[in-house]
C-alpha cells in the first residue's frame, strides 16, 4: 500500500476494452481502490486483480449528489495511503467532469496523475468510417453535449445548427426530438445524420438518415443511450465505407 495518497483518473476508451492505453492497463495493475462509470467497460476491472471495486455510475436526476459523494470517496480512500484510480469512460476531460474532480483532492494534499482515454466522440463514428472531418466537404468538427447537467437541452445545440461543420452530440438522445427541430428551424432539412449506440462494442448499432428521417428511423430499430449523434455532409461522403463495413459486421456475425 502506498504511503502518499494518489488518485490517477483513467480515461478507459470508448467501450471496445482493447482501446484504453497501455499507460490505463498499467495503472489499474497498480490499484489499489478503482472507481469506475456506467460507461466504463467493465471487462477492464479484471486488470485491477487486487483493487477494491466501487461503482459510481450516477443516476438520472442525481448528478450534483453523485458528484459529491464520488469526490468524498475518492479523498476517503486516498488519505487511507491508497493509490486510488477513477475509471471514466471514452476521455475524462471530454463532459467527464474529471477536472472538477482533480481540483477537489489536490485540496486535501492529494497526489495526482492524468491518464488520456480514447474519446467516444471519434471512436464511435470511426468504427463504422464515418469521418468527422473530409477534404472538399468541411475544415473542422464540433463535439457539444446535448443535455446539460439540469437535464435540459444544451445552448450550444442551437449555435451548431448555424454553422456548417460536423456535428458531435453526445448525451444527446433523450433530447433528440429538440435537436432535429433546432435544425428544421434553420432549414436544414436535408443533413445527413448517423446515429451510433454502443459505438465499439461487440453490440454497436448504426442508423443513418438526414434530419428530416432520422427520428423515425431510430424508433423503427429501437435505438437508445448510450448513443452518438453524428450530424453533417461527412456522413454521406462516408456512405461506401459505412456499407462495406456493416456488410463486413453481418458476415462474422
Amino acid at each position: 500500500m502506498n504511503k502518499q495518497p494518489k488518485l490517477t483518473l483513467v480515461g478507459a476508451g470508448p467501450g471496445d476494452p482493447e482501446l484504453i492505453t497501455l499507460k490505463g492497463v498499467r495503472v489499474l495493475r497498480e490499484a489499489d481502490v478503482v472507481l469506475y462509470d456506467a460507461l466504463a467497460n467493465e471487462e477492464l476491472l479484471e486488470y485491477a486483480e487486487n483493487a477494491e471495486k466501487i461503482f459510481v455510475g450516477k443516476r438520472r436526476g442525481m448528478h450534483k449528489f453523485m458528484q459529491e459523494k464520488i469526490q468524498d470517496l475518492i479523498v476517503e480512500h486516498a488519505l487511507q495511503g491508497k493509490h486510488v484510480v477513477r475509471l471514466k469512460g471514452g476521455d475524462p476531460f471530454v463532459f467527464g467532469r474529471g477536472s472538477e474532480e482533480l481540483k477537489y483532492v489536490i485540496q486535501k494534499g492529494i497526489e495526482i496523475a492524468i491518464v488520456s482515454g480514447v474519446t467516444s466522440a471519434i471512436a464511435a463514428p470511426a468504427s463504422f468510417g464515418i469521418s468527422l472531418t473530409q477534404r472538399g466537404v468541411n475544415e473542422s468538427f464540433r463535439v457539444i453535449t446535448g443535455t446539460r447537467s439540469d437535464l435540459t437541452l444544451s445552448e450550444d445545440v442551437e449555435a451548431a445548427a448555424n454553422s456548417n461543420t460536423t456535428i458531435v452530440v453526445l448525451m444527446g438522445m433523450s433530447k433528440l426530438e429538440k435537436i432535429v427541430n433546432t435544425f428544421k428551424a434553420k432549414g436544414k432539412h436535408d443533413i445527413p445524420v448517423a446515429i451510433i449506440e454502443n459505438g465499439t462494442k461487440k453490440q454497436e448499432r448504426l442508423a443513418v438518415g438526414t434530419i428530416n428521417t432520422i427520428l423515425e428511423i431510430v424508433n423503427e430499430k429501437g435505438l437508445s443511450n448510450p448513443s452518438i449523434i453524428v450530424i453533417g455532409e461527412t456522413v454521406k461522403q462516408s456512405e461506401k465505407l459505412y456499407s462495406q463495413i456493416l456488410k463486413q459486421k453481418e458476415k462474422s456475425i
